[in-house]
C-alpha cells in the first residue's frame, strides 16, 4: 500500500514540509492543500509545494473532503482546528485514511471516535520542527532521522495503520507507536513542563532585572540563554498545547514543584552532603541519556525464522516484516550449518504482528514470536 493522492489541511511549517517531503520520496504522489489563508494558497501554488491548493470552501465545493477522494488526508491544524475538521470530513463522507499533527493526543482520538465518519483515523505526532514557521519555511529534510508519534487504539483499522506508517517511513522518519494517553504524560514532562520552566526562568530574571537594574538581563548569555531558548516560541501556539493537555501539564509542574521543594529544604537546612546527592543524581541521569529514542527492552520482540541460504531469503522475510508496519531494531543470521541458518529480528511494538506471522507462515517459514525480555536472565 502507498499513498498516491494526498490532501494536506493546513499548509505551516509541519503541513508544507510534509507535502515537500512527500514529493521527494519518489513515489508519485500528488499533493493537494487547503488552507484558510490566501497568501499561503497562493504560495503552495506558486512554488509547486502542492499540486493544487485551494481555501476550504473551494476545496470542499471540489469535493475534496468527500468519498475516496484521497487515499489520505493529514490535518496539519491545531488541536481545536482539528477536532473541528474530524466533524467536518465525517459530515462531508470521506472514505479516506485521516491522520494529524497534534502535539497533544486524547483529546484528537477521542473526537475522531465521536466524529463517527465513514473514514479510518490514525493519531499522529511528529517530533520534529525549527526557529522557522509557516510554509516559507518548509523543509523536504524536516523529518530525516526524526522520530513520528503514531497513536493507535484497540479499535484501529490496522489496514490504514500500515497506510500512515509506511507513508510517515517514506517521509524520512522512524515511527513510534505508543498509548494516547502515554503520550500526554510523557510529552508534557519532556516538552511542555520544560517549556513552563523556561519561561518561568525569564520571568525571574526579568523580574529581578526590574529591581536590581537593567544589567542583568544583559549578563544572562551562555548556559541561561540556551537552557531559556525554548521560551521564545510562539505564546499562542504554546497557550494552546497547555491547555489541551491541561491535567498532565498540571500534574508535571506539581511534580517539578515537590522536586524543587526538596531541594530548598536541603539548601536551607545548610546540608552540603544532601545537596551534592540531589545534584549528584540528575548529572548521572543526564549522561546516560541515549543520544536517540531506545525502547524499553519490555516493549521488544524476538522474531526467529528458520531459513536456507538462498538469494533473497532475508529481503522477503524483511519485506513482510515492512508490510505489516513493524520496525527492526536489530537483525542476526545465526547459521546451524553451511545451507541453512536462523533469521533473528528484534522488532519494537509497533505493527500488526499476527498479520506478519500469517504472512510468512503462508511463504513456507515457520516463525516464533516471544518477547525478549523471556530470554533474559
Amino acid at each position: 500500500m502507498s499513498v498516491r493522492r494526498l490532501t494536506i489541511i493546513g499548509l505551516g511549517l509541519i503541513g508544507g514540509s510534509i507535502a515537500v517531503a512527500a514529493k521527494r520520496s519518489g513515489t508519485g504522489v500528488r499533493v493537494r492543500a487547503v488552507d484558510a489563508d490566501p497568501d499561503t494558497v497562493t504560495i503552495a501554488q506558486e512554488s509547486g509545494i502542492a499540486d493544487e491548493a485551494l481555501l476550504p470552501q473551494a476545496a470542499a465545493d471540489a469535493g475534496w473532503f468527500s468519498g475516496d477522494s484521497a487515499d489520505l488526508i493529514v490535518l496539519g491544524t491545531p488541536v481545536a482546528t482539528t477536532v473541528t475538521w474530524l466533524a467536518a470530513l465525517a459530515a462531508h463522507g470521506f472514505e479516506g485514511v485521516v491522520t494529524d499533527v497534534s502535539s497533544t493526543k486524547s483529546g484528537v482520538v477521542h473526537a475522531a471516535r465521536e466524529a463517527g465518519g465513514s473514514y479510518r483515523f490514525v493519531g499522529g505526532h511528529p517530533m520534529a520542527g525549527s526557529e522557522g514557521s509557516g510554509v516559507r519555511s518548509a523543509s523536504p529534510t524536516l523529518f530525516d532521522g526524526a522520530y513520528y508519534i503514531l497513536t493507535p487504539t484497540e479499535k484501529t483499522d490496522m489496514e490504514a495503520y500500515r497506510l500512515v506508517h509506511g507513508f510517515v517511513t517514506s517521509l524520512g522518519a522512524r515511527v513510534i507507536s505508543v498509548d494516547a494517553g502515554a503520550h500526554d504524560e510523557a510529552v508534557a514532562i519532556i516538552s511542555h513542563v520544560p517549556h513552563v520552566a523556561a519561561a518561568a526562568l525569564v520571568e525571574l530574571a526579568s523580574g529581578r532585572a526590574q529591581e536590581a537594574g537593567a544589567d542583568l538581563l544583559r549578563l544572562a548569555a551562555g548556559g541561561f540563554k540556551d537552557m531559556t531558548r525554548i521560551a521564545a516560541g510562539s505564546p499562542e501556539l504554546w497557550t494552546g498545547i497547555c491547555l489541551d493537555n491541561a491535567p498532565a501539564v498540571i500534574a508535571g509542574i506539581d511534580g517539578l514543584g515537590e522536586v524543587l521543594a526538596e531541594f530548598r529544604s536541603a539548601v536551607a537546612e545548610g546540608d552540603a552532603a544532601r545537596v551534592r546527592e540531589w545534584l549528584e543524581r540528575a548529572a548521572i541521569v543526564r549522561r546516560a541519556l541515549p543520544a536517540q529514542w531506545v525502547p524499553a527492552t519490555a516493549s521488544l520482540r524476538e522474531l526467529t525464522v528458520p531459513v536456507t541460504d538462498r538469494p533473497g531469503v532475508v529481503g522477503i522475510v524483511t519485506t513482510a516484516v515492512s508490510r505489516a508496519g513493524c520496525n527492526i531494531e536489530d537483525i542476526e543470521i545465526d547459521h546451524r550449518s553451511e545451507d541453512a541458518a536462523w533469521l533473528r529480528m528484534v522488532l519494537t511494538d509497533e505493527g500488526d504482528t499476527d498479520a506478519l506471522i500469517a504472512e510468512l507462515e503462508t511463504r513456507g517459514f515457520a516463525p516464533t514470536l516471544r518477547p525478549l525480555e523471556d530470554g533474559e536472565e
